[in-house]
């Protein structure tokens, strides 16, 4: 038996991953013009699946995600939870597979930093209104 996934309770999210799901990425997959995954991670302190749909960008067979919580003072619940258990599932379109998270190191970043906020301007903002520095999360397929 397949292992339950909670969704976001995020209403908007929610409605997104559902849709997402129900068309394999065709509608979804463009979220408002930008390109977004379904990244389920395992719960660090329920340890339940959890999974979130957010903006990525890619660097050759990587997938770049940037933990910007709208740039509020608190890293996300998903960042959080990959940092304690880097093993997740990620699904791109159809494609659904495994990968390891780590975040950018700060020789990494300022490249990687750039190809996101060429995608999502919006970063510059959230890590400019942030007290913390935004981290920027490298996943790799596994």
């Amino acid at each position: 038996m397949d292992e339950e996934i909670f969704d976001s309770t995020t209403g908007w999210v929610a409605d997104h991953i559902r849709t997402y799901l129900e068309t394999n990425g065709e509608k979804g997959h463009m979220y408002q013009g930008w390109p977004t995954l379904l990244l389920t991670t395992r719960g660090r302190k329920s340890g339940k699946l959890r999974r979130t749909a957010l903006i990525y960008g890619q660097d050759a067979d990587r997938y770049l995600l940037v933990a910007s919580n709208g740039g509020s003072a608190a890293h996300p619940a998903w960042y959080l939870n990959v940092m304690a258990e880097p093993d997740v599932t990620l699904q791109v379109k159809a494609d659904r597979f495994a990968a390891r998270a780590r975040t950018a190191t700060a020789e990494e970043k300022p490249a990687l930093w750039t190809a996101m906020t060429s995608i999502f301007p919006l970063y510059d903002s959230y890590q400019t209104k942030a007290d913390r520095e935004i981290p920027l999360v490298i996943m790799e397929r596994v």
